[in-house]
């Protein structure tokens, strides 16, 4: 049997949360998936609230995934300890609220959906996610599982695809916002893409305004980042899987624009 999984691209602020409402069912229907996974740490800019979690799953995602910026709205926190659908970064420190990863009932078995955090160039100092990985693989019981790494390297990204490589069904990267051209299966049968891009803004600077972003990096002093206005986009990947084998049949862009 074929399963599909959507993952959709870093949602920013107001733009992409107009985007994720308006389309999310839409893309879901067009390419046929069974399950949704959607990033949602940039909902809020930096964070995201409890009620945009809610609208994200009302729009149709199964699961939120979290990153750096998963406490930049700390009304989230009780959120998180009472919704296992919302996966934090498991790498990060023990008592830090949520889980990490969780085993979620569809229709093709036992999906397994594990967030992790780079180290490179990241706050919190998270513990070493290549390690962190191996201890979730040994508890998971599951014949699907998919993996999303919230990094900035993409060296780093594509060597965790590699170690992963025909162990997993799925690994793609968030974070940089920027989609990237190398959506594939690798040798052993897990699909792949190094970043899947965002949800927001089409004509901006990783979602927001050009000229906040052209302003702080001249060293001008720079007001508070807004998202910009306009069209707007929904980037993602959708791996279609073999739920006997949890092998990776097909990786592929979904995107859309206005």
């Amino acid at each position: 049997m074929e399963w599909k999984v959507l993952c959709v691209g870093d949602v920013v602020g107001d733009p992409g949360m107009d985007r994720i409402r308006r389309s999310l069912r839409y893309l879901k229907r067009k390419c046929g998936a069974d399950f949704v996974i959607v990033n949602g740490e940039n909902a809020s800019v930096v964070g995201m609230t409890p009620a945009q979690a809610e609208e994200i799953f009302d729009a149709g995602a199964d699961v939120i995934t979290m990153g750096n910026h998963t406490f930049g709205k700390r009304e989230l926190v009780p959120y998180l300890e009472d919704n296992s659908r919302v996966i934090r970064p498991a790498n990060y420190a023990p008592q830090t609220p949520g889980i990490g990863w969780n085993v979620f009932d569809t229709k093709a078995g036992p999906v397994a959906v594990i967030d992790l955090i780079g180290r490179c160039n990241m706050d919190y100092g998270p513990d070493n996610p290549f390690l962190a990985v191996e201890k979730i693989l040994k508890q998971v019981d599951a014949s699907i599982v998919l993996v999303e790494f919230h990094a900035e390297a993409t060296s780093e990204k594509l060597a965790m695809g590699y170690m992963l490589d025909g162990r997993i069904s799925a690994l793609w990267g968030t974070h940089t916002h920027v989609p990237t051209a190398d959506v594939r299966i690798l040798p052993k049968g897990t699909g792949y893409v190094t970043d899947l891009g965002m949800t927001g803004p089409a004509e901006s600077v990783l979602g927001i305004r050009p000229d906040l972003s052209i302003a702080r990096f001249r060293g001008d002093l720079t007001s508070r980042y807004r998202w910009a206005e306009g069209e707007t986009k929904m980037e993602a990947v959708a791996f279609t899987v073999d739920s006997a084998t949890g092998k990776c049949r097909k990786a592929e862009r979904v995107d859309l624009w206005d």
